[in-house]
């Protein structure tokens, strides 16, 4: 593996804004950066009122989120955050990797089709989070047009975050596989319209380098830490097969603009009619992708006794959660037990999500270490 240093970033861009670059070029560009890695300049701390906000962003009342007392009844030492505040640092940590390395794309371009969370302990109050970020794959797929178009090309990308805390001790590993399709011409009135859309700030503040990294890192094996029980349920009260109670979340646009906020995610697709109508195709503004799998953790959270107790899980993205103006949007969550393992004393959950019967999910597992 390769890091990614900022001499070598430098290169990419004066690569990327050569006139005579042409879209094969900028597929092998894009093919060549596999494998580089770098780490977000500065560490991310999980503040207490942070941890409180995205619980209720994805609808979580699981006394770990919300009081310290209650914590440490189960075990911790301090307020823990939701299985997937993780999207709040996502976010952070791959700017520099859309902004200065996987380039050509547009933000209301790219779609998240899977997501996978491999945890290695709870993120918690007080964690200053250390991101090491890579490209770990890449490819286009060239799909076939109706009427006789031109087929149409998509880019098949997986970004890798390894998350590390202060005693340098891994906390998270994440995958997340994104398609987006390269080379479209915007046309003038509709890129003037988006920009009237999107997210305005004047200046990001510079917080300067605070982590420094030794070298080599980036060819050690990938962290296999998995997190304990705590106070998880017994693991000889489940049997497979066994159903979970059915569930029915509610979600507004007022939902998805406090989403937005929390996991500061400026994607129009989320909140502007117009840009769902008139740049994608969509049949209307869609939920978050990460809001969707918070409410399914939230959901299995409400079950196992303890969410620090998550030692993986991954969704499969197959279909909007639409989100009409005038209507709340319902999405149903079922689950069951589809294994247990007696040796580790880890069971896997099924997860189903519905809107209006339509699954949003098309394969949702969530493996828990139970007591």
């Amino acid at each position: 593996m390769t890091e990614l240093t900022d001499d070598v970033v430098k290169e990419n861009l004066e690569a990327l804004s050569s006139p005579d670059l042409s879209g094969d070029a900028l597929l092998e560009h894009t093919t060549a950066m596999v494998g580089y890695h770098y780490t977000v300049d500065d560490y991310y701390e999980v503040g207490r009122e942070e941890v409180r906000k995205h619980a209720t962003a994805v609808q979580d009342a699981h006394p770990t989120h919300w009081s310290e007392a209650a914590a440490a009844e189960l075990g911790h030492d301090t307020l823990i955050a939701h299985p997937t505040y993780v999207s709040v640092l996502g976010i952070i940590a791959q700017r520099k990797l859309f902004e200065e390395v996987v380039t050509g794309y547009d933000l209301w371009q790219i779609m998240q089709t899977d997501q996978r969370l491999v945890y290695h302990q709870p993120m918690k109050v007080g964690d200053r989070l250390i991101c090491d970020v890579s490209l770990d794959s890449f490819r286009r797929i060239t799909r076939p047009a109706a009427d006789g178009a031109e087929p149409e090309a998509i880019d098949l990308m997986v970004t890798k975050n390894v998350i590390w805390n202060q005693h340098d001790e891994p906390v998270m590993t994440t995958w997340t596989s994104l398609a987006a399709r390269p080379g479209l011409e915007v046309p003038a009135e509709l890129a003037e319209s988006l920009d009237h859309v999107m997210m305005k700030v004047d200046a990001y503040g510079k917080p300067g380098k605070t982590v420094e990294r030794e070298g080599g890192r980036y060819d050690l094996p990938d962290p296999t830490e998995r997190p304990g029980p705590y106070a998880a349920i017994d693991f000889d009260t489940l049997t497979v097969g066994q159903e979970l109670p059915p569930k029915t979340f509610l979600l507004t646009r007022g939902n998805l603009a406090n989403y937005a906020g929390v996991a500061g995610d400026p994607n129009p697709i989320h909140f502007s009619d117009h840009v769902i109508a008139a740049a994608v195709g969509m049949d209307d503004v869609v939920a978050h992708g990460m809001q969707t799998m918070g409410l399914g953790a939230t959901y299995v959270s409400e079950h196992i006794g303890d969410p620090a107790a998550f030692c993986e899980y991954n969704v499969r993205f197959t279909s909007p959660v639409y989100v009409p103006a005038d209507d709340s949007a319902a999405v149903e969550f079922t689950a069951k037990v589809k294994s247990l393992d007696p040796e580790t004393r880890r069971g896997t959950i099924a997860l189903t999500a519905k809107q209006d019967g339509r699954k949003i999910f098309g394969r949702a597992n969530v493996v828990v270490q139970f007591n």
